[in-house]
C-alpha cells in the first residue's frame, strides 16, 4: 500500500475519539447521574481515567516494542498467551463491534423519528428499509479504499464535536454552583445527604460499567496501526484520543450536576444531553442537540464499520480466521470480512421487525466479550515488561491496567460472565478448523477450556429458560 494511501495522525485520532463518543456519550448524564451525586462522579472518573489511561499507555507501548503485530487488540493476546487466546480476542472483538453497528443503526432511526414520525421507534418497517441502504452505502464507502472512508470518518467526527461544545460552553455559562453542592453526595427524594463512604462507594459502582462502555474504541488507531502512515503515529493516537475524550465525559457529567438538581436527572427523557439543553435555552436546543445525535451515532456507525470488518481480515492474515476473511479487494479494502459481516448485521435489522428481544440478547452478551481483548492486552503489557526488563514505569503501567481489566470482568457480575462463555463457544468449531487448515494441533489446554466454555454455556442456557438472567 503507497504512502499516499495509508492513515495520518489526524486521521488515526479522529478513528480514535470517532469510535468512543457515539450515541451514548449524548446519555451519559442520566446514564451517571440519575443514581450519583458529583462526587460519586469524580470518584467513578478517577478510576475510569486512571484504568483506561494504564490501557492506552499499555497499547501504545506495545505498539513501540511489537512493531511486528499489526492486529493489536487481538495480537497481543495471540503473541503473549497462544493461538487459541489470540482467535477469542479476535472473535469477541469482532462480535462486539458488528453488533454496535446494529446499536448504531436502530439509535439512528429513533432519532430520526423525532423529526419524521414515520421512523418513530426505530423497529419499523421504514427504519429498517433506511437503516439498511445506510449499511449498504457504508459497505461501498469501505469498499472504495478504508482511506476514502477514514476520511469521512475524521469530518463527521469534526462535525458532531460542534454541538457537543456548544452544549458544554452553554452549561459553563448557566453553572450554577449551589445546585451542584445540593446533590454532591446524592439525594434521597428531595433530600440531600451527607458524606457516607459506603453510599458513596455504592454509587460509585453504578457508574463503573457505563463509564467503560462509554470508552469502547480506545483502541481504534491500533487495530488500524498497519495502515498508519508513521508507526509511532498510533500511540499518540491513542493517548490524545483517550485523554481528549476523558476531558470532555467529565465536563458533560458534572457541568449537569450544576444546571440539573441531582434528584431530577433521573426524569429526563433521552437523550439526556438533549433534554437539559432544551433546559436551559427551550425546544429548540433538544433538536439541535438531536442533530447532533444523529451525526455522532453516523460517525461512530462508519468508525466501528471500519474496525468490524479490519479484526477479521487481519486476523485470517494473521492464520487465526479462515483464510477467505483476509482477501482484499483492488483498493486494499477487507471486502470479504465486510460482506459476512455487514451480512450479520442485516440479519439483525431484519430480526427487529418481529422482536427485539434477539438484538438485546446479542449485543448485551457481545458488548461484555469486549473485556477480554482488553484484558489480554493489559497482561501482555505486563508480561513483556517482566520477560525483557522494561524501565519499572512499564511494569506499573501493566500490573495497573492489569488489575483494572480484572476488577471490570468481576464487576460485570455473574450474568455478564456467563453471557461471554455463551458468545466465545461457537468459536470452538471455527477455531478447530483453522487449526486443522494450517496442520497445527489444538492443545490440552485448548481443550479443557473447551469443557469449561461448554459447561458455562449450559448453565447460561439454563439460566435463561429459567428466567434466572431477567435481562433476557
Amino acid at each position: 500500500m503507497g504512502n499516499d494511501k495509508k492513515l495520518s495522525l489526524f486521521a488515526l485520532v479522529a478513528m480514535v475519539v470517532g469510535s468512543m463518543i457515539g450515541g451514548g456519550a449524548f446519555n451519559l448524564i442520566s446514564d451517571m447521574g440519575a443514581h450519583s451525586g458529583g462526587l460519586s462522579i469524580i470518584i467513578g472518573w478517577i478510576i475510569t481515567g486512571i484504568g483506561m489511561i494504564t490501557l492506552g499507555l499499555s497499547l501504545q507501548n506495545l505498539t513501540r516494542v511489537r512493531p511486528d503485530l499489526h492486529g493489536g487488540i487481538y495480537s497481543y493476546a495471540k503473541a503473549g498467551f497462544g493461538d487459541y487466546m489470540g482467535f477469542n480476542a479476535a472473535w469477541g472483538y469482532w462480535f462486539s463491534t458488528l453488533l454496535g453497528n446494529v446499536a448504531y443503526g436502530t439509535l439512528l432511526m429513533t432519532a430520526l423519528g423525532t423529526f419524521i414520525p414515520m421512523f418513530k421507534g426505530g423497529h419499523n418497517v421504514p427504519s429498517i428499509i433506511l437503516a439498511s441502504i445506510l449499511l449498504w452505502s457504508v459497505f461501498v464507502l469501505i469498499s472504495r479504499g478504508v482511506k476514502n472512508a477514514a476520511f469521512v470518518n475524521m469530518v463527521v467526527t469534526i462535525a458532531k464535536l460542534i454541538p457537543i461544545f456548544v452544549f458544554i460552553i452553554t452549561m459553563i455559562v448557566v453553572f450554577n454552583f449551589d445546585t451542584f453542592m445540593t446533590g454532591f453526595y446524592g439525594m434521597t427524594g428531595n433530600a440531600q445527604k451527607s458524606f457516607n463512604f459506603f453510599d458513596t462507594m455504592t454509587q460509585v459502582k453504578s457508574t463503573m460499567m457505563v463509564t467503560v462502555w462509554a470508552f469502547l474504541g480506545v483502541e481504534g488507531a491500533v487495530v488500524f496501526s498497519s495502515r498508519a502512515k508513521k508507526r509511532s503515529d498510533v500511540g499518540k493516537a491513542t493517548i490524545i484520543g483517550l485523554v481528549s475524550v476523558l476531558i470532555i465525559y467529565i465536563l458533560i457529567t458534572l457541568l449537569a450536576q450544576g444546571v440539573i438538581i441531582q434528584n431530577k436527572i433521573a426524569d429526563l427523557s433521552n437523550p439526556s444531553m438533549a433534554a437539559v439543553m432544551a433546559h436551559i435555552v427551550g425546544p429548540w436546543g433538544a433538536h439541535f442537540i438531536n442533530i447532533g445525535l444523529m451525526i455522532s451515532v453516523i460517525g461512530a456507525w462508519l468508525g466501528w464499520s471500519l474496525l468490524s470488518a479490519e479484526v477479521p481480515n487481519l486476523a485470517a492474515k494473521d492464520d487465526i480466521f479462515p483464510e477467505w476473511f483476509g482477501r482484499d479487494n483492488r483498493n486494499n479494502a477487507p471486502v470479504n470480512a465486510m460482506l459476512v459481516t455487514f451480512l450479520i448485521i442485516q440479519a439483525f435489522f431484519i430480526t427487529l421487525l418481529f422482536t427485539d428481544k434477539a438484538y438485546k440478547f446479542a449485543f448485551s452478551l457481545a458488548s461484555s466479550a469486549v473485556l477480554l481483548p482488553y484484558a489480554f492486552s493489559a497482561f501482555y503489557q505486563l508480561k513483556y515488561s517482566v520477560q525483557h526488563q522494561l524501565s519499572i514505569t512499564q511494569k506499573v503501567i501493566g500490573a495497573i491496567a492489569s488489575v483494572y481489566s480484572v476488577w471490570l470482568i468481576f464487576a460485570a457480575g455473574m450474568e455478564y460472565l456467563l453471557l461471554t462463555m455463551m458468545l466465545f463457544f461457537p468459536g470452538i468449531f471455527v477455531y478447530r478448523r483453522v487449526q486443522q487448515t494450517h496442520n497445527r494441533s489444538v492443545t490440552g489446554v485448548d481443550k479443557a477450556v473447551f469443557v469449561v466454555l461448554g459447561i458455562f454455556t449450559l448453565i447460561g442456557a439454563y439460566f435463561i429458560v429459567t428466567g434466572n438472567i431477567e435481562s433476557f
